[in-house]
Protein backbone atom coordinates (compact mmCIF):
# COMPACT_ATOMS: atom_id res chain seq x y z
CA UNK A 1 0.00 0.00 0.00
CA UNK A 2 1.48 3.69 -0.82
CA UNK A 3 0.96 6.57 1.02
CA UNK A 4 -1.12 8.68 0.04
CA UNK A 5 0.04 12.02 -1.18
CA UNK A 6 1.39 14.82 1.21
CA UNK A 7 -0.69 17.84 0.89
CA UNK A 8 -0.44 21.39 2.26
CA UNK A 9 -2.43 21.97 5.67
CA UNK A 10 -1.70 24.92 7.41
CA UNK A 11 -4.94 25.24 9.89
CA UNK A 12 -5.28 28.49 11.69
CA UNK A 13 -8.06 28.68 14.83
CA UNK A 14 -10.00 31.70 15.02
CA UNK A 15 -9.52 32.47 18.08
CA UNK A 16 -5.64 31.86 17.37
CA UNK A 17 -6.06 35.56 15.75
CA UNK A 18 -5.62 38.50 17.17
CA UNK A 19 -8.01 41.59 16.99
CA UNK A 20 -5.06 43.12 15.45
CA UNK A 21 -4.70 40.26 12.66
CA UNK A 22 -1.55 38.17 11.80
CA UNK A 23 0.82 38.10 8.76
CA UNK A 24 2.28 34.48 7.78
CA UNK A 25 5.42 34.13 6.04
CA UNK A 26 5.12 30.36 4.37
CA UNK A 27 7.22 27.89 2.88
CA UNK A 28 5.99 24.39 1.98
CA UNK A 29 8.61 21.52 2.68
CA UNK A 30 9.73 19.35 -0.11
CA UNK A 31 7.18 16.68 0.46
CA UNK A 32 4.61 18.79 -0.22
CA UNK A 33 5.58 20.06 -2.85
CA UNK A 34 7.05 17.37 -4.57
CA UNK A 35 2.87 16.14 -3.82
CA UNK A 36 1.85 19.43 -5.37
CA UNK A 37 3.69 19.13 -8.30
CA UNK A 38 2.89 15.64 -8.96
CA UNK A 39 -1.17 16.68 -8.44
CA UNK A 40 -0.45 19.28 -11.24
CA UNK A 41 1.08 17.39 -13.47
CA UNK A 42 4.18 19.27 -13.52
CA UNK A 43 7.78 18.06 -13.32
CA UNK A 44 8.80 19.68 -9.99
CA UNK A 45 8.16 22.43 -8.06
CA UNK A 46 11.55 24.02 -6.48
CA UNK A 47 9.66 26.77 -4.80
CA UNK A 48 6.42 27.46 -2.86
CA UNK A 49 5.87 30.38 -0.31
CA UNK A 50 3.07 32.62 0.47
CA UNK A 51 3.07 35.73 2.17
CA UNK A 52 -0.40 36.29 3.95
CA UNK A 53 -2.55 38.41 6.36
CA UNK A 54 -5.41 36.94 8.49
CA UNK A 55 -7.96 39.44 10.11
CA UNK A 56 -10.93 38.92 11.62
CA UNK A 57 -13.86 39.60 10.20
CA UNK A 58 -17.47 39.14 11.80
CA UNK A 59 -17.34 35.50 13.72
CA UNK A 60 -15.43 34.47 10.33
CA UNK A 61 -11.58 35.41 9.03
CA UNK A 62 -10.53 36.82 5.92
CA UNK A 63 -7.30 35.67 4.18
CA UNK A 64 -5.43 38.28 1.78
CA UNK A 65 -2.22 38.11 0.46
CA UNK A 66 -0.36 35.74 -2.53
CA UNK A 67 0.99 32.77 -3.06
CA UNK A 68 4.12 32.22 -5.58
CA UNK A 69 5.96 29.22 -6.85
CA UNK A 70 8.87 27.94 -9.38
CA UNK A 71 7.52 24.78 -11.50
CA UNK A 72 9.39 22.74 -14.03
CA UNK A 73 7.43 22.19 -17.24
CA UNK A 74 7.74 21.09 -20.70
CA UNK A 75 7.09 23.30 -23.38
CA UNK A 76 4.22 22.20 -25.39
CA UNK A 77 6.00 23.41 -28.54
CA UNK A 78 9.49 22.28 -28.52
CA UNK A 79 9.03 19.61 -25.69
CA UNK A 80 12.25 21.22 -24.02
CA UNK A 81 12.34 21.88 -20.47
CA UNK A 82 11.59 25.22 -18.76
CA UNK A 83 10.81 26.99 -15.11
CA UNK A 84 7.99 29.35 -15.16
CA UNK A 85 7.27 31.13 -12.21
CA UNK A 86 3.25 31.21 -10.54
CA UNK A 87 2.19 34.59 -8.70
CA UNK A 88 -1.25 34.60 -7.53
CA UNK A 89 -3.48 37.35 -5.28
CA UNK A 90 -5.39 35.70 -2.46
CA UNK A 91 -8.58 37.10 -1.11
CA UNK A 92 -11.07 34.39 0.61
CA UNK A 93 -13.38 34.49 3.73
CA UNK A 94 -13.76 31.97 5.77
CA UNK A 95 -16.70 31.67 8.10
CA UNK A 96 -18.37 29.36 10.28
CA UNK A 97 -20.36 26.49 8.30
CA UNK A 98 -24.62 27.93 8.42
CA UNK A 99 -26.87 27.78 5.84
CA UNK A 100 -26.28 29.98 2.96
CA UNK A 101 -27.82 33.84 3.41
CA UNK A 102 -29.05 34.81 -0.36
CA UNK A 103 -30.21 38.11 0.72
CA UNK A 104 -27.86 39.78 2.57
CA UNK A 105 -24.59 39.41 4.62
CA UNK A 106 -23.00 41.11 8.13
CA UNK A 107 -19.80 42.50 7.64
CA UNK A 108 -17.42 43.44 11.02
CA UNK A 109 -19.64 46.22 12.41
CA UNK A 110 -22.83 43.84 12.51
CA UNK A 111 -24.41 45.79 9.85
CA UNK A 112 -25.96 44.18 6.52
CA UNK A 113 -25.33 44.73 3.32
CA UNK A 114 -26.60 43.17 -0.38
CA UNK A 115 -24.79 40.46 -1.56
CA UNK A 116 -23.17 41.29 -4.99
CA UNK A 117 -23.92 38.98 -8.14
CA UNK A 118 -20.30 37.11 -8.57
CA UNK A 119 -19.50 37.26 -5.02
CA UNK A 120 -17.93 34.16 -3.81
CA UNK A 121 -19.44 32.06 -1.07
CA UNK A 122 -17.38 31.79 2.01
CA UNK A 123 -15.02 28.99 2.70
CA UNK A 124 -16.32 26.84 5.99
CA UNK A 125 -14.10 26.90 9.05
CA UNK A 126 -13.67 23.56 9.95
CA UNK A 127 -14.35 22.97 13.88
CA UNK A 128 -13.46 27.06 14.33
CA UNK A 129 -10.34 26.42 12.07
CA UNK A 130 -9.12 27.50 8.44
CA UNK A 131 -6.67 25.84 6.45
CA UNK A 132 -4.75 28.34 4.94
CA UNK A 133 -2.58 25.71 3.16
CA UNK A 134 -5.64 23.71 1.33
CA UNK A 135 -7.03 27.07 0.17
CA UNK A 136 -3.42 28.22 -1.22
CA UNK A 137 -2.62 25.25 -2.89
CA UNK A 138 -6.12 25.47 -5.02
CA UNK A 139 -4.75 28.91 -6.12
CA UNK A 140 -1.56 28.33 -6.90
CA UNK A 141 -3.01 24.85 -8.70
CA UNK A 142 -5.24 27.13 -10.83
CA UNK A 143 -2.85 29.53 -11.91
CA UNK A 144 -0.21 27.05 -13.31
CA UNK A 145 0.12 27.31 -16.82
CA UNK A 146 -1.40 24.10 -18.30
CA UNK A 147 0.10 25.17 -22.06
CA UNK A 148 3.81 26.84 -20.95
CA UNK A 149 5.78 27.78 -23.92
CA UNK A 150 9.38 28.58 -24.52
CA UNK A 151 9.84 31.76 -24.88
CA UNK A 152 10.26 32.38 -29.18
CA UNK A 153 8.58 28.83 -29.39
CA UNK A 154 5.89 29.01 -32.71
CA UNK A 155 4.30 25.90 -33.96
CA UNK A 156 4.71 25.41 -37.71
CA UNK A 157 1.99 22.53 -38.79
CA UNK A 158 4.15 19.53 -41.42
CA UNK A 159 4.06 20.30 -44.64
CA UNK A 160 1.44 18.04 -46.96
CA UNK A 161 2.93 14.65 -47.86
CA UNK A 162 1.36 14.46 -51.29
CA UNK A 163 1.40 18.19 -52.64
CA UNK A 164 -0.54 21.42 -51.92
CA UNK A 165 -4.00 19.34 -53.33
CA UNK A 166 -7.13 20.08 -51.52
CA UNK A 167 -8.55 17.08 -49.07
CA UNK A 168 -12.19 18.54 -50.40
CA UNK A 169 -10.67 17.65 -54.07
CA UNK A 170 -9.62 14.54 -52.98
CA UNK A 171 -13.05 13.34 -51.69
CA UNK A 172 -14.45 15.13 -55.20
CA UNK A 173 -12.33 12.32 -57.00
CA UNK A 174 -13.51 9.87 -54.80
CA UNK A 175 -17.07 10.46 -55.92
CA UNK A 176 -16.47 11.16 -59.64
CA UNK A 177 -13.78 9.08 -60.43
CA UNK A 178 -13.36 10.23 -64.07
CA UNK A 179 -12.08 13.99 -63.65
Amino acid sequence: MTKPAQRWHVPIRLEDVPDTGLHLDLVADAEVRAALAALAGVRDMPRLEAAIDVARQGNGLRVTGRVSATVGQDCVVTLEALENRVDEPVDVVFAPSAPVQAAADEDDDGDHHEARAGDEPPEALVDGAADLGAILADFLLLGIDRYPRKPGAVFAPPAPAGGSENPFAVLAKLKNPTS
